[in-house]
């Protein structure tokens, strides 16, 4: 099932946690938000014992908070569809649990309101390229999960601007999505290279690229990632634009959940291990089936077939809650992680680089499944 929800409606219907709490920066005038955040959460979490597994069991649906037009990691189509990197991981997570990719529920949610949507129970997870951050993980009452894409702050300009370096670019108006991790990176970068920067904010991207456009920005900083998708759509062509080489921040981006559900939690990180570790193997999505007779123990346990010894026969079961068959839904219905990868983000230009298997000397890296 595919469904979207404006945020407002969402909210609406929920009883929120924290009221007033934005998203957090990594200059967050918020910390004493974070405080009241993780103060109020702390209080709200403990009342429940019930895992967001259970209720998404019986919802039969996975409420997954995305977004609707970065393109590479979820754009919604006219079909009501959503398409990406990201809207992929978010069905990945629902084949895991409800064996079925289908049974997710898009909540497309402006950046302002990723935490408070999350906090408040209007989403099961956040998949929204969301940066991990030490005042997210302590003061958003969010536990991030294993990171699925390692990316960096860059800088974008015209490419007739004549900047060729982040360094040539004194006193220039650098622009900015408000309520992100980039808006606090743009001030120190400035600030370290004493370029004096004004960094200038804006509520969303497409407020940000109609200032771009009317030039009213020397500068359009966020995620390398993020600035190549808005590039690839960009109204006047992606040759208008140059991303410049200096990549000036760690941003590592993965699934977040709500603090103090340790099941739910796992069974998330299990099901993104899941395309790492069926990428590791050899094992896609056209393939997956001939690996059912495999003979190998490591992949009989990894696609939950039942392993033969003298002793009996039996199918592993470690306990996280999941189907004995969770990894191999996964990579049937949606693909692993190089396919994911090269479906949505090899088409805008990115390479895999550090987001390469540890194998191949990148850092995706998936814990033994036994």
């Amino acid at each position: 099932m595919k469904k979207t929800v404006g945020i407002l409606a969402a909210l609406a219907a929920a009883t929120l946690v924290v009221s007033g709490c934005a998203a957090s920066t990594d200059v967050e005038p918020a910390e004493e938000t974070a405080a009241d955040t993780s103060t109020e959460t702390t209080e709200e979490t403990t009342t429940s014992t019930e895992s967001v597994l259970t209720a998404v069991q019986e919802a039969g649906v996975v409420r997954c908070g995305t977004r609707d037009a970065l393109p590479g990691f979820a754009v919604l189509q006219e079909d009501g569809t959503h398409v990406g990197f990201d809207s992929d991981f978010c069905r990945a997570i629902a084949a895991a649990v409800l064996g079925s990719a289908d049974a997710v529920e898009m909540v497309d949610l402006e950046t302002a309101d990723r935490f408070t949507a999350l906090q408040s129970g209007s989403i099961d997870v956040l998949v929204r390229n969301t940066t991990w951050t030490a005042s997210r993980d302590g003061g958003e009452a969010a536990t991030f999960l294993q990171t699925n894409f390692y990316d960096g702050q860059g800088m974008m300009v015209e490419a007739s601007s004549g900047y060729s370096s982040v360094s040539d670019m004194n006193g220039a108006v650098v622009c900015v999505a408000k309520g992100t991790t980039t808006e606090g990176n743009a001030a120190l970068e400035s600030s370290r290279l004493g370029l004096g920067w004004e960094v200038r904010p804006f509520d969303d991207t497409d407020l940000l690229q109609e200032a771009f456009l009317a030039g009213q920005c020397d500068g359009w900083s966020s995620d390398v990632s993020q600035l190549t998708g808005f590039r690839s759509a960009y109204p006047d062509g992606a040759d208008a634009l140059e991303i410049l080489p200096e990549v000036f921040s760690k941003e590592p981006l993965g699934p977040a959940v709500l603090d103090g559900d340790t099941q739910w939690a796992q069974v998330v990180n299990w099901a993104i291990f899941a395309t790492i570790q069926a990428e590791e193997f050899g094992i896609t999505s056209a393939n997956v089936d001939s690996f059912l007779a495999s003979e190998d123990v490591t992949i009989q346990r990894f696609l939950g077939v039942e392993i033969t010894t003298d002793e009996g026969s039996a199918v592993l079961d470690p306990g996280l809650g999941l189907p004995e068959d969770f990894a191999y839904q996964v990579v049937k219905q949606v693909g692993n992680y190089g396919e994911i990868f090269e479906r949505h983000l090899a088409p805008l230009g990115l390479e895999r680089g550090v987001n390469a298997l540890w194998s191949d000397g990148g850092l995706m890296y998936a814990p033994p499944y036994r």
